[in-house]
């Protein structure tokens, strides 16, 4: 560890490093270094090039002592040598010493200080340490003072690999080590992966204080009651937790600790593909001075975001201070939550918009995290790809799967939590032949399961995948309901049905 640190101290003795600039002055610099464009509203256009979504092939682990007998060793999950790292380590290190500028950035992971990380982050880019400002939770001036940073991010984006010599699988690299408390990221500017980094960290570190971290979002309704939605990129967590009815406790990353819930970050990062003011209008006006746009096109002449246009990637990104929101939770903490929806984009549009589960779903859904893989959130992914991703967060939990199930078990019989299934994905027939579930109808459906007035609506069994689907929502076509009724060909239903049964059956093996 002491020649980490020592290497550490050249990036903070660097001649030139700019520490925790205020947010105009990270803007102007952005600007000035030609990294970005500001829109019209005070925003900063901002291109991440051939990198457009997450790259999870090029994520390691380094395994050491520490990590080698506490990390589950699966695909999600690849090795790296601590040799490997420390040598690549070096390299980077030398390459930002040699920088005209670097920028740092001092905040924490977590809102609850009960359970808060303090982490520090090294950008070469200007645009980046302005995303990390409005993601990560800032300090006060008393906090700023006392800082001790207990992981750090270093971000190289223009350093390059090489596989060969390096033992990377391309020239992009986020390598994590638990024992040194080091994130090294390069060869990718995509600002995604500082924040996954450090959500990985978190899902490493808190199990061992008995908090649960969850990929979803959470928001409080007028009673008071704590909902979460769990889910991948795409299936609505942002969405559906941006919606006026609610007060939002955050977007993404939360933890749920034996006092209650709070947000791992102090921001939002949002899809904004096709974003309006009429379907979204909490994200589209939180979109705001210092706010971050990732490959999101505009009109030259008049500055202003386009963000029907597409053309670069699916995945267009709005990164936003949780501030911004207009009926937010400061500090982003709150009660138990009283009901937790698994969300899923279904691109086979066989599964119900809804469905009550038991507790023995609770743990077979959570451990299977179906869904499909929506365009531009990967490298190389053009359209809906079924995918498992266990405890829809399978690229970012270093533990074994089981260890983040049996804590969600416990909690929510603790807690007398709810547990419903939600698709939003596909209806009517499956990808490129049915319709995407409309956002009115789901945002209805959920309405009614935080109010509880879904708890005496009856159901009714569906024999394929052996759900209880409500019988009755106000609002919603009884079609919609039952999905089987919203196909043409009822035969070619059956059978997409049983194949993706198959599929989870084929999945949750290894579990077992």
């Amino acid at each position: 560890m002491k020649k980490e640190t020592q290497l550490l101290s050249h990036l903070h003795l660097h001649h030139n490093l700019k520490k925790n600039m205020p947010i105009p002055d990270l803007i102007k610099k952005t600007v000035e270094l030609k990294e970005g464009i500001l829109s019209s509203e005070g925003a900063v256009f901002v291109n991440t090039g051939k990198y457009t979504g997450r790259s999870p092939k090029d994520k390691f682990i380094v395994f050491d002592e520490i990590s080698e007998k506490n990390v589950d060793w699966r695909e999600d999950n690849q090795a790296i040598s601590e040799m490997l790292f420390d040598k690549l380590y070096e390299k980077v290190i030398e390459y930002l010493s040699n920088k005209k500028e670097l920028f740092h950035f001092s905040g924490f992971a977590g809102a609850d200080k009960e359970y808060q990380l303090p982490i520090e982050v090294f950008n070469e880019f200007a645009w980046h340490n302005l995303f990390a400002q409005q993601l990560f939770i800032k300090p006060t001036k008393s906090e700023f003072h006392e800082h001790k940073p207990k992981f750090t991010i270093v971000s190289a984006p223009t350093y390059k690999a090489n596989p060969n010599i390096d033992g990377t699988n391309s020239e992009a690299f986020i390598l994590i080590s638990f024992k040194k408390r080091i994130i090294l990221i390069g060869g990718t500017e995509y600002a995604g992966e500082m924040k996954k980094s450090i959500f990985s960290v978190m899902n490493y570190l808190l199990p061992k204080k008995n908090v649960l971290p969850m990929h979803c979002s959470a928001i409080v309704d007028d009673n008071s009651h704590v909902a979460l939605f769990f889910g991948l990129s795409g299936t609505g967590k942002t969405t559906l937790s941006s919606d006026l009815n609610y007060k939002i406790i955050g977007d993404d990353e939360h933890g749920w600790s034996p006092t209650g819930v709070f947000n791992i970050e102090g921001g939002c990062y949002a899809k904004c593909a096709n974003l309006s003011n009429e379907q979204e209008p909490q994200i589209y006006n939180s979109i705001q001075y210092g706010s971050v746009l990732e490959n999101v096109k505009f009109n030259h002449n008049t500055l202003e975001p386009n963000y029907n246009d597409t053309s670069v990637t699916e995945n267009t990104r709005a990164t936003y201070s949780i501030d911004n929101i207009e009926n937010s939770i400061i500090p982003s903490i709150a009660d138990h939550p009283k009901t937790i929806f698994f969300l899923t984009a279904d691109a086979s549009g066989t599964l119900p918009p809804i469905s009550k589960l038991n507790k023995e779903q609770v743990k077979y859904y959570f451990l299977s995290g179906y869904t499909s893989k929506l365009s531009g959130t990967e490298r190389g992914i053009k359209e809906p790809q079924s995918t498992f991703s266990t405890c829809f967060a399978s690229p970012f939990i270093p533990l074994k799967p089981s260890s983040y199930a049996d804590m969600l078990i416990e909690k929510i019989e603790t807690h007398n939590t709810d547990v419903f299934l939600i698709n939003t994905g596909w209806t009517g027939g499956s990808y490129g032949i049915g319709e995407r579930m409309p956002l009115a109808h789901t945002r209805t459906i959920i309405r009614a399961a935080v109010r509880g007035e879904l708890n005496s609506a009856g159901t009714f069994y569906d024999e394929i995948f052996g759900l209880e689907i409500p019988k009755y929502v106000p609002g919603i076509p009884s079609e919609v309901l039952y999905p089987k009724n919203a196909w043409d060909d009822q035969e070619q239903y059956n059978l997409k049905a049983k194949e993706l049964r198959n599929n989870f059956h084929e999945n949750i093996k290894k579990f077992l």
